[in-house]
Order: C-alpha cells, then structure tokens, then sequence
C-alpha cells in the first residue's frame, strides 16, 4: 500500500456509513446583524444589536456543524447573513470550512473586505465566485437604499480590492426607487466585470421580514414592490430570451401541485440560522418547523425531522380552491415560506404572487387577456381549462411559447 492512500471497500468510506444521509449543500448564516439598513431587507438586525450578537453561536459550534455537515458528504457551504463579514471571528471559520474540503460561497456588500480579506481569497479561494450585493451605481441611490453615509465608497474600496487581486465574483442588485433609473448601467457595469458569465438576479418582488418581526418593515416592503405589470416588463426587456428561458421552464414545471405544501427540496438541505435553528430553506422561520441544532444534530434532523414536511397538506379551503389544482404553480412564488412570513400560517395565498404569475402566464400566452387576473371562484373552472389546454404536452408548450 502507498503511505498516503489506502484502498477500502465502497461501504467503508465514511460518507455511506450506515444510514446517514447525503448532503450535497447547506446555507449558515452567520449573523443577522448588518452594517447597511437597507430599506427592503427581510432579515437585517442593526450591526450594534448585543442582544442578537449574544445569541449567535460560538465559533466552537460552528466548527462542530461544519464539521458534521462535511461527513454527511456536504460539497458547499453558503455563508450569508445578514453581513457574514461582521463576525470577528469569520476568517478562522472560512479557513475551517477550506480545510474541511468545503466550496465557500460567500454572501457579502462588500464593505468590510480589506486588503488581509482579499489576500486571503486570493491564496485560498473559496471555489464558488463571491457574490456582490449591489445597490446602487454612485453614492447618492446606493446610499438612499442602505441609508448609511459613506457606505457606497466603503462597497467600492471592497470591489477594487477584489479586482486587484483576481479575486471571482459576480454581483447581483435589488431594483427600488432609488436606483430603477440605473437598471441599464448596472448591467452593462456587471457584463464589463471578468467572471460575469450570465445576466446579474435582480430582485423586485421582495419578502416581507421572515421572523414577523416588524409591521412597520412590512409596510415600507409592500411600498417597494414592483407592480405586476413592471415586473413583467423587467423580465421581459429582452423578449427572445426570456420567451425561450419560460419554454423550458414552463414545460418541466407547469403543473398542479395538489394539497401537498411542500413540493419543492425544502428539509433535503436547509439553511442554519445564527442561533442554531436548522430550517427547512432559508426564507421559512416557522419555529415549529425548525430543528435546534444546540440539542441535536444535522443527521437527526434529515433522517426524524424534516421528512414529515412532504406529509404536510393544505387546509385552508382558499388554498385548496385556488392553489391546489393550479396549473400556473410553477411561475408563482406562493410558497410555505413567503405565506408565513405573509400571514402567520402555511396555506394562505397572497395575491399579490397570484397576480405577478398571471401576468407572467398572460404575456406567455397561457391565459387569455380576458381571464381575470385576480382569483374570483366563479372564473377558476375556466382559467384552470384554458392553461391546460395551452401547457398540455410538454413539446406543445415549449412550441407554442416560441411561436
């Protein structure tokens, strides 16, 4: 045998031990406590907030997550936040993740890279590009949407230094009042930056706060909505590609989902918020659907927890009535999460993804201009006819979307 490898059985190797399961990814906020206050954030605390800092968990059980999620055959970690980078203790647990064989994506604005953080991103990259949350293209919208003097000089000093240094990043923007008029510039700035390879995500149909946390918040977020209708003409601003991109979309993902909630990979991974609580993804903060990792452990919560999800049902007869046998699921946002946060409860819809995914389906052609496009009990037979009768096969789809 060699003095560095040893050949053992399949069964042996540590990653399919007994009955562990695979665990290809996994989301760890590391804090929600940010530098900016950035108007339609759904998760921000203040940088200065004791009493969140207090609760976060030590270095020493991050380390043991890290740890447990690396055997379990996790291949990346997402650090995110809030501002990952306002941990004192971040660059000890991004070299711990490194040296554990785990891909970094890191979640950032950018403001707290130094010239020490970028030299060390630059000896040991964290594979996966860092990706920029950008808000602004000059100091007056970026700052009218983080309300923060100074912080857009701060975000461009951490952009140069990356560059500087060769270090991969993409960077990605949120579409509100301030800064709507400098859509065009981002992205013609964004395609100019090395690693771009596709169109920057903008996000325009915000969350509200995901703990339910903030009235006041959810208020200012419903305000900066993009309307349907504006939405749509934000995707649609290159018709060709986004008519293509639907076609295929539409034809794997254009179905009922029945009373079933959870039809997505929600409870396969999930994501680690800073108090230890392992939820299902990272936008659902339904205590009871969380898994408190300082008790247990990441194995127990795949193998006894999370599976029950796929069980859960709707209840909620309006759920059942619009959501469940609706053939437009697959554009609509309306998920577990964006109801909780919405409403307090899993199976209530919220009529505002209703209507962003009928305009969506109207523009595709899938409903006609004269269905409604709220949800009156007394047109659902119809719409829900109509879209069959338009998505139907899956070739039928994707030929009738690129006509």
């Amino acid at each position: 045998m060699s003095d560095y490898a040893e050949r053992v059985g399949f069964g042996q190797f540590r990653l399919w031990r007994g009955k562990a399961p695979s665990l290809g990814q996994i989301d760890m906020e590391l804090t929600e406590r940010c530098n900016n206050d950035c108007m339609h954030c759904c998760i921000n605390l203040p940088e200065e907030d004791a009493s969140a800092q207090a609760r976060e968990l030590s270095i020493g059980e991050i380390k043991r997550i890290l740890r447990e999620v690396s055997d379990l055959g996790c291949l990346q970690v997402r650090l995110t936040g809030g501002e990952p980078l306002l941990r004192q203790d971040f660059e000890e647990l991004y070299l711990f993740a490194r040296r554990l064989g785990l891909k970094v994506l890191l979640f950032t604005n950018a403001r707290l890279i130094t010239p020490h953080l970028a030299e060390l991103f630059a000896r040991i990259p964290p594979l996966d590009p860092i990706e920029v949350s950008v808000y602004g293209m000059r100091a007056e919208s970026y700052e009218a949407v983080t309300r923060v003097p100074g912080s857009f000089a701060q975000f461009r000093r951490g952009m140069d230094l990356l560059l500087e240094r060769r270090v991969p990043f993409v960077v990605k923007t949120a579409l509100l009042p301030p800064n709507r008029a400098e859509l065009a510039e981002f992205e013609t700035w964004a395609a100019s930056l090395p690693w771009t390879d596709r169109t920057p995500s903008i996000s325009m149909f915000f969350d509200l706060r995901n703990r339910r946390d903030d009235a006041g918040k959810n208020r200012l977020i419903r305000s900066l909505r993009l309307s349907p209708q504006e939405g749509l003409a934000v995707l649609a601003r290159d018709p060709g590609k986004y008519r293509g991109e639907m076609a295929e979309f539409c034809a794997k993902f254009m179905q009922p989902q029945g009373a079933r909630l959870f039809g997505c990979g929600a409870g396969m991974g999930g994501c680690i918020d800073p108090y230890g609580r392992f939820q299902p993804c990272m936008g659902l903060r339904a205590p009871e659907l969380s898994y408190d990792l300082r008790r247990g452990s990441i194995a127990d919560a795949l193998i006894n927890f999370f599976p029950s999800l796929k069980d859960i049902k709707a209840t909620n007869p309006e759920y059942l009535k619009r959501c469940a046998g609706c053939l437009l699921k697959g554009l609509c946002e309306q998920c577990p999460a964006k109801s909780w946060a919405e409403t307090g409860t899993l199976d209530t819809p919220v009529e505002y993804f209703c209507q962003v995914a009928h305009s969506q389906a109207r523009y595709l052609g899938l409903l006609d201009e004269g269905l409604a496009s709220g949800w009156d009990p007394r047109d659902h037979a119809a719409k829900t006819q109509h879209c069959a009768s338009r998505a139907g096969m899956k070739n039928d789809i994707s030929r009738e979307i690129n006509a």
